[in-house]
């Protein structure tokens, strides 16, 4: 029989390459907690106990103001998961799935799918429901059917013991874990799930892209009740605003609903909307919060070290980050639902093998596990800081970077037909060659939609259908600049000449966000030259000019204005 030997010597050099290829292809554990705001040692927090994301912290890149696009849960990780925004997927509710509804977006575990990656969602990564077709987005994002912990059906029922005795769901649910059905709950199952996945995968050729989502600190705070000892009662403290701002516009406030809807805390009988929860009921709903995170980190924690006792950290990529952040009574609000730094802001932690940190062959193992119920402190100390403005969409260019597949390239004005695209930045650069300064043009953009000018029992998560109003936040070093402009939920055109209310912030001086300053700037001569723009300006670029404008223009004390503007402001009225 003749055999082509220059063909076989060419098909083993190809294999060859091509094996050669994957062993250089990095794996990925990308791990989202849900509804974690920076409350976190490594980004200062002073109260939260959490060793094993301040160990993994210390060894990677960490951006310290990192926002995301819409605070809630399905639009945000929708737009993180797409890099595009809300505006481009336009999911704002939990009621649609963006490949039908707006474009058959590429996401980021469909692109390492692409690229011959085993990839696998375990608990909540997508939103589960319609928002991701039933499927979690299977099969175009992840080779294998999404695996959810079975304990989550339990999450919204009666488990929660009061004082008489019975099971209530409440917000606050402190339990035994011994008592609840199976002994076990979901955040516990799904690090089972990842760890056992992790093993899987020790002697296969394939890179894999694991995502792992954490359901905590997620209401209702159902978490074992030990992590409470970290955080004794007489210790917390009530958040240093928790007023509602004399100067917000009603239609900026979240009425947090769900937290209402609870048993324990329709018992309070708190007035709607603005009617504060007691006191001693705020100091717990900050106890369970800083538990839930703690319980979280020791999840983190058993993650790491299997990858780490499993030899895997040296070839691995680990992203961690959160959906969104969640308010603790700061400007008397709480859960997410606005504009706001704490309902926004995100913890972003990129660790990359050789690059972030050298790897010591010899020296102590890369993430030991770090038990917070009995070594609860750890000392962060890292120099890969950045503190720049960075987004959730820019998390995909990012990530394909570092893991060298190539970054898509930026979306076009309209993407509404390109597959494959970023809205988001490719940071990479950041990683190896640092921040050169202070970048006061980097921003970042946020919204949120509502349903009228003031505050609605549908104010937090209203339908499509519902929205009237959309409140478009630019967040740069020094500012928070936002405007509530009319919406049309039937065409998604913004009207950018109906402005319904206004904030602004100056950070410098008003790191909290509590003194808006909008109204004592003179608006008119800002919104002419705002008309004469043509069309084609974008909202975002609108923006920017316009906070250029104010804060080169004198306030209306300094030119002698003032009047109706600032009452029907402060009212909640149209300007």
């Amino acid at each position: 029989m003749y055999v082509d030997v220059r063909a076989l010597r060419l098909l083993l050099v190809l294999q060859t390459l091509t094996a050669a290829a994957r062993a250089e292809m990095k794996n990925v554990l990308f791990i989202v907690a849900d509804d974690l705001r920076t409350s976190l040692g490594c980004y200062g927090d002073p109260v939260v106990k959490s060793p094993n994301i301040d160990h993994l912290a210390s060894k990677s890149q960490v951006f310290l103001n990192a926002y995301a696009q819409q605070a809630v849960c399905a639009p945000s990780r929708t737009s993180m998961l797409t890099s595009r925004r809300p505006d481009t997927t336009r999911l704002y509710d939990f009621k649609s799935y963006w490949r039908v509804h707006s474009g058959n977006y590429t996401t980021i575990p469909q692109y390492f799918k692409s690229k011959g990656y085993f990839t696998v969602s375990v608990g909540k990564v997508f939103h589960p429901g319609i928002a991701s077709n039933h499927t979690d987005d299977y099969p175009y994002s992840w080779s294998i059917p999404a695996y959810h912990p079975p304990s989550f059906r339990y999450e919204k029922e009666k488990m929660c013991k009061g004082e008489d005795g019975k099971l209530h769901a409440n917000l606050l649910c402190a339990v035994n874990v011994t008592e609840q059905p199976g002994g076990t709950l979901p955040d516990l199952e799904s690090t089972d799930e990842a760890v056992r996945l992790l093993k899987s995968r020790v002697n296969n050729d394939d890179p894999f892209f694991l995502a792992v989502g954490f359901h905590k600190p997620h209401i209702p705070f159902r978490i074992p009740q030990e992590y409470l000892s970290l955080y004794p009662i007489e210790q917390m403290k009530l958040a240093p605003d928790p007023d509602v701002p004399k100067h917000l516009p009603p239609v900026a406030y979240n009425p947090w609903t769900d937290v209402r809807k609870r048993d324990d805390v329709q018992k309070l009988n708190i007035s709607f909307p603005y009617g504060p929860i007691p006191k001693d009921f705020q100091l717990r709903i900050r106890q369970h919060y800083y538990a839930a995170v703690s319980y979280m980190d020791a999840q983190v924690g058993r993650l790491l070290s299997t990858l780490d006792a499993l030899g895997l950290a040296d070839n691995t990529v680990v992203v961690f980050t959160s959906d969104h952040g969640w308010s603790l009574g700061e400007h008397g609000e709480w859960a997410k639902y606005s504009n706001f730094d704490v309902t926004t802001r995100v913890p972003l932690i990129f660790f990359v093998p050789g690059v972030t940190t050298f790897l010591d062959w010899q020296g102590p193992s890369t993430f030991p596990f770090i038990d917070v119920l009995t070594q609860p402190e750890y000392s962060f100390q890292n120099g890969k800081v950045g503190k720049n403005v960075v987004e959730l969409v820019d998390v995909f260019p990012t990530l394909s970077s570092i893991a060298g597949l190539g970054t898509p390239q930026s979306c076009p004005d309209v993407s509404f037909q390109e597959e494959l695209c970023a809205e988001g930045r490719n940071l990479a650069n950041t990683f190896r060659y640092g921040e050169r300064g202070v970048n006061e043009e980097a921003v970042s953009f946020s919204q949120y939609p509502r349903p009228a000018d003031t505050p609605q029992v549908n104010s937090d998560l209203p339908d499509l259908k519902d929205i009237k109003v959309m409140g478009y936040s630019l967040r740069s070093w020094d500012y928070r600049y936002t405007l509530w402009l009319g919406f049309d939920p039937k065409t998604f055109q913004v009207n950018v000449s109906d402005i319904h209310a206004g904030e602004l912030y100056m950070l410098a001086d008003d790191p909290g966000e509590d003194n808006n300053v909008y109204t004592a700037f003179d608006h008119s001569v800002i919104k002419k030259n705002m008309a004469i723009l043509p069309p084609t300006v974008g909202l975002q670029m609108r923006m920017k000019l316009q906070l250029l404008s104010y804060l080169t223009a004198g306030t209306k004390t300094s030119t002698g204005q003032g009047g109706q503007d600032d009452a029907n402001q402060t009212d909640g009225g149209r300007n």
